[in-house]
């Protein structure tokens, strides 16, 4: 899927935000920056957002102090930064965000590696003015070598990765995946940056959901944003062995309702559960299905698949009423915070520029199904 290399265009300069938290990834937190650095269309900068760990960060530091002379070299520089935050996800990428100074703010997992034209594709979906935020395809790198013959499809968002049941191609899609994603920088003017008490926060509960509650806020502040996902703009997501196992399958689902929960109070019930609506009354029962007759075929797995489907439906609505409760109990939990503009933070704001003649039409936007 990828080229080995672009024509030289003009276009947004991009910063790379990596966001870790513990020296048990070292390797990969390198390997994820080492591919930042080898992409087709170079980035300006890639900031390290180390959460509250100052073992780690003193390390990176040190290892990262000729970053300069790498940048000069044309693998763009590597700044390493301290969460500025409270601990957690959302946190780290508000601190990567004011910091940056691209046009475009691209997010990476430090248990991810990029493919070479990672950027190439994020940078095309800006050619379109009206374009707000461009995600894309998250592969899973099964720590066993391979799928559990249990584990379906439709439910690898609980990886970190993109599931059966998204659009392929270039769609229009109402939340994109945070950890494979860019946004341009004036969306954060618009919207605030990512709200701190959604998501993954240093506590042991595996929640998400940020992304989404961002993104949904973002449309509802300029109803005229285009968010896409672009298949082309690949990367390759590392799972550990113990989320191979039902037990983790199990916990995240359950957390992945929990989060629904705050971002269906933060949006609206409606908005906040459109997607997740047509995933479960088309795609699930589809996949159902699909474990039956391959069980009907003696095809490995297919009765523990369609189990695991109806296991994860039902742990994640346990998990939403649960978080329905609470959040109704105890109020907002959760605090969406207001970055600097542009200017501010030190960065420039992208000129508008005219679509290019062959951008693809955007799609119907019920044709997401992002979780």
């Amino acid at each position: 899927m990828s080229t080995d290399a672009h024509p030289s265009t003009p276009g947004p300069a991009l910063s790379v935000v990596v966001c870790a938290y513990t020296e048990d990834r070292w390797d990969d937190i390198l390997a994820a920056v080492a591919s930042v650095r080898d992409q087709s269309r170079p980035a300006l900068e890639t900031l390290l957002v180390v959460d509250h760990n100052p073992a780690l960060l003193d390390r990176l530091t040190r290892h990262y102090e000729n970053g300069d002379r790498a940048a000069a070299a044309g693998g763009g520089a590597v700044r390493v930064l301290a969460n500025a935050g409270p601990r957690g996800l959302s946190a780290g990428r508000n601190t990567g965000i004011a910091a940056s100074r691209g046009e475009i703010v691209a997010f990476l997992d430090d248990d991810a590696v990029a493919e070479r034209d990672w950027l190439h594709w994020f940078a095309e979906g800006y050619r379109d003015p009206r374009v707000m935020a461009v995600g894309g395809r998250t592969v899973p790198v099964w720590a066993s070598g391979r799928r559990p013959a249990w584990f379906p499809d439709e439910f690898d968002w609980v990886v970190g990765c993109s599931y059966r049941g998204l659009p392929p191609g270039r769609v229009r899609v109402r939340n994109v995946l945070g950890g494979n994603a860019s946004f341009r920088r004036t969306a954060f003017d618009v919207a605030g940056g990512f709200a701190t008490g959604i998501g993954r926060d240093g506590d042991r509960r595996p929640l998400g959901g940020e992304e989404t509650e961002l993104c949904i806020r973002l449309s509802r502040a300029r109803p005229d944003a285009v968010l896409l996902v672009d298949d082309r703009a690949v990367i390759h997501h590392k799972v550990p062995e113990v989320r191979e196992h039902f037990a983790y399958f199990r916990t995240r689902t359950y957390a992945e309702g929990l989060s629904k929960a705050l971002v269906a109070r933060s949006v609206g019930a409606g908005k906040g559960l459109e997607s997740e609506r047509r995933y479960t009354t088309r795609v699930l029962p589809a996949g159902v299905a699909r474990g039956l007759r391959d069980q009907a075929l003696a095809r490995p797995g297919g009765a523990r698949r369609a189990g695991a489907i109806v296991t994860g439906v039902l742990t994640a609505a346990g998990g939403y009423v649960v978080g329905s409760v609470r959040a109704r109990r105890n109020g907002t939990t959760f605090k969406i915070v207001r970055l600097d503009s542009a200017a501010q933070a030190g960065g420039t704001e992208a000129p508008d520029a005219a679509p290019a003649p062959d951008a693809p039409p955007v799609t119907d936007p019920d044709r997401g199904a992002a979780v």
